[in-house]
């Protein structure tokens, strides 16, 4: 059996279309079901629905042998015990860090609002910068109109909603997309199907 993790949302919309592609679909209408556990047309492919934040988990841990994820998640996961074999291109937008359109110069330590913790941490100590981190789970927009912080950190597609809320972005941090993610002992324990699976995908992705 091979079992696929994804997380409902943009990266679940866009990955479908892929995964017919290969021949892989859920034979019960997942925007329907409420099972978090999906068969598909082939009897040994299995896909189950999850956070998009669990996905490596379930899949470093072998719940899952294969996951779909963004490379947003990727890079805030403190784990290393998966492979990223593919980028799928998927669900394409920016790591930024924003903040008001007037801000000014920042006396004293700079108060940075995020969900992307780690990665934030990583990037302001990469530039020698000493930052208090504010984690927060939505809304990030909110923390510098309120005063809870003076930049923000989060993903940017189109930037309507940072300028809706008179924020511009200001450093470019990372390019996100979804990713192929394998289990380690999955990828040696079943070889031969991942190895195809990913090569399928890739040549998909690859001609369009």
């Amino acid at each position: 059996m091979l079992t696929i993790a994804l997380s409902k949302g943009r990266i679940f919309d866009e990955a479908m279309p892929l995964l017919a592609k290969v021949d892989i679909r859920p034979v019960t209408d997942p925007q329907r079901s409420r099972k978090l556990i999906l068969p598909t047309n082939q009897e040994d492919v299995t896909l189950v629905i999850i956070r998009a934040n669990d996905v490596p988990t379930y899949v470093e841990y072998g719940a899952a042998d294969i996951g779909i994820a963004g490379k947003d998640v990727l890079m805030e996961y403190a784990g290393d015990s998966v492979y990223e074999p593919l980028d799928l291109g998927l669900a394409r937008c920016k790591l930024m860090l924003a903040g008001p359109r007037d801000a000014t110069n920042v006396v004293g330590r700079l108060r940075v609002a995020t969900k992307y913790v780690n990665t934030t941490r990583r990037y302001f100590a990469a530039k020698g910068t000493q930052v208090e981190i504010i984690r927060l789970y939505g809304s990030m927009e909110l923390a510098p109109l309120l005063g809870l912080a003076d930049r923000i950190v989060d993903l940017v597609d189109t930037g309507n909603t940072l300028k809706a809320n008179g924020l511009i972005p200001l450093e470019h941090i990372a390019d996100i997309s979804s990713w192929v993610i394998v289990n380690k002992a999955s990828m040696k324990m079943k070889h031969v199907r991942i190895k195809a699976f990913v090569q399928q995908l890739a040549q998909i992705v690859e001609h369009g």
